[in-house]
């Protein structure tokens, strides 16, 4: 009998032990103890004014705790404090029939850290975590239609209320403390192709989502209401009725609106004007042209400025105008305030998927600096009027077949990068891959999607942790990868001095954010995810992911 009254007590004391949630407010401040959004803050930067571990003492740095994530509808796990603890059980929801079996589960999200609790995603999956110990303190599963479920980059917080996509396109609320779904939203018509993996973001009373698609789709960007998941707005990437702008730049409406531009990586927010600034990706079809003509195929491959109260553009700069392979802009915008040609500037900076390192005015979306990082990037020759890359038709998929650098998985993917307002150095990987580009598909017409070509790999230049100095775009210092995980899952940043990267090769290492030099690693296996850090109990945590090990790291 006492057992079961301790047990009683003891369930409730989890749940409020959570802590509170995120007001809004708070994600408008800069980065301090806690890790409340996908980067950390809205600025993009993933850099985290946490010192206490340092360039000088990092050595010291040693496991905290590890768990294994298990996804799926069946997954229960017996706390590992006190007396046994409680059995967490699944808690599910979804529209599938529950007979899909997306398979295992990889960590790519950010990992969400508020006042005692993690919050993390796989596909079709979720979880709250107690820090302190990688206990789990509930699961969420959802029963999925289908999709893609090629990863899901985290969640979104809004006061006690928790926000995820689903690879079959549906936006999730979630009860923060107990894991019970609030409600679920149709984002986008999964029987079009649509896939949807970005972490929400969070701004006022705005759930902003994308999606992704790889055939002939048009992308767009859409906000709902936090507390009811009604949507707001809608915005499309590409030209869909008469008189849009950009229409000029497709060879028809019918093109356009068939264009792609998608939206699958969160973007970062300038409270000051209340833009949402959104790399959106590649034209479709991607490697061919019969349809979409040898315009500049606007707003794919480009930055973005949106309104967040309206959901209009306000400017954008393209990337890659019209390309022609798979060079998605989908990177993380890095927002900076800094000296820029002798004075100081609202920055936006970019390093794309293309080779391309790029800083604009942020307020205005003004060219200011464009820089090639990829040491062999190849495709373009020289930039054009407006400072975007002029593609070299001579590298696009031929018959015979093309040798390009970056191969189509580009010089950088999805990996966010990272900044430090201390060394004003922009942290990033290159991966100077070969390929060669044989085009399959001579009709005219092309083919869908990303049909048409086939890539074959040639071989690697060498792939690099490169720092790149936002003022002049050039390369302050780099360090090679090892293995063939060349950008492993992003960066972290810190006011310790302390870049925290993987090696390419199985290792989390704590680089010197000033000149690259190694100062601690630890091999974990395939870093999966960008590490965060946190302050908790008056201690500064390191976690990352590997697979489905989620790792936590304390100074001993």
């Amino acid at each position: 009998m006492n057992l079961a009254i301790w047990m009683a007590l003891l369930v409730p004391a989890l749940v409020l032990g959570q802590g509170k949630g995120v007001a809004p407010a708070e994600l408008a401040l800069p980065l301090k103890e806690g890790w409340p959004t996908y980067n950390g803050d809205y600025s993009g930067k993933r850099y985290s004014a946490l010192r206490q571990v340092n360039a000088s003492n990092v050595k010291n740095l040693s496991l905290a705790w590890m768990a294994r994530l298990t996804p799926g509808v069946g997954n229960t796990q017996t706390g590992r404090r006190g007396f046994g603890g409680p059995q967490v059980r699944t808690i599910i929801g979804g529209e599938g029939s529950g007979d899909i079996s997306a398979g295992g589960g990889t960590i790519k999200a950010s990992v969400l850290y508020v006042d005692g609790t993690l919050y993390l995603t796989m596909p079709d999956n979720a979880w709250a975590v107690d820090a302190r110990d990688g206990r789990e303190l509930w699961h969420y599963f959802w029963k999925t239609k289908g999709g893609t479920h090629i990863g899901n980059r985290g969640l979104g917080m809004w006061n006690d209320y928790l926000y995820m996509e689903t690879p079959d396109n549906y936006l999730v609320s979630l009860d923060a403390k107990t894991g019970k779904e609030r409600w679920h939203k149709t984002i986008a018509e999964l029987d079009q192709g649509y896939f949807s993996t970005p972490a929400p973001i969070v701004v006022g009373n705005h759930v902003i989502v994308g999606t992704g698609n790889d055939i002939d789709a048009p992308g767009f960007l859409q906000s709902f209401d936090a507390e009811t998941g009604e949507l707001q707005w809608k915005m499309y990437t590409v030209p869909m009725k008469k008189g849009d702008p950009g229409l000029e730049t497709w060879a028809s409406l019918d093109a356009a609106r068939h264009g792609g531009g998608q939206t699958w990586i969160p973007g970062a927010y300038d409270p000051e004007t209340k833009l949402y600034i959104i790399g959106t990706g590649n034209p479709t079809p991607a490697y061919t042209t019969g349809t979409r003509g040898e315009g500049d195929n606007l707003f794919t491959c480009a930055l973005v400025a949106v309104n967040v109260d309206t959901g209009k553009m306000a400017w954008y700069f393209q990337t890659s105008p019209h390309d022609m392979h798979d060079y998605d802009s989908a990177q993380t915008p890095v927002l900076v305030d800094g000296m820029f040609q002798g004075k100081m500037r609202k920055l936006v900076l970019t390093a794309a998927r293309n080779g391309y390192f790029f800083v604009l005015d942020r307020v205005t979306g003004e060219h200011l600096l464009t820089t090639k990082y990829g040491t062999y990037t190849n495709w373009a020759k020289g930039l054009n009027e407006h400072g975007g890359p002029k593609f070299d038709p001579v590298k696009n998929a031929t018959v015979p077949g093309a040798l390009v650098s970056p191969d189509s998985g580009g010089t950088v993917n999805w990996q966010p990068p990272a900044f430090s307002p201390d060394t004003g150095l922009f942290y990033v990987p290159e991966v100077n891959e070969f390929a060669m580009f044989y085009l399959t598909d001579v009709d005219p017409r092309g083919s869908m999607g990303l049909g048409g070509k086939e890539e074959v790999a040639v071989g690697s230049a060498g792939n690099y942790l490169c720092a790149i100095d936002y003022q002049t775009g050039k390369i302050k210092w780099k360090r090679p990868y090892y293995g063939g995980d060349g950008g492993g899952g992003g960066m972290l940043a810190t006011a310790g001095n302390l870049l925290f990267a993987s090696d390419g090769a199985g290792s989390l290492v704590a680089y010197d954010a000033s000149n690259g030099k190694p100062l601690w690693n630890t091999r974990i296996g395939r870093i999966t995810n960008a590490p965060q850090t946190f302050l908790m109990d008056g201690r500064q945590y390191v976690t990352v992911a590997t697979g489905d090990m989620l790792w936590a790291f304390v100074m001993n």
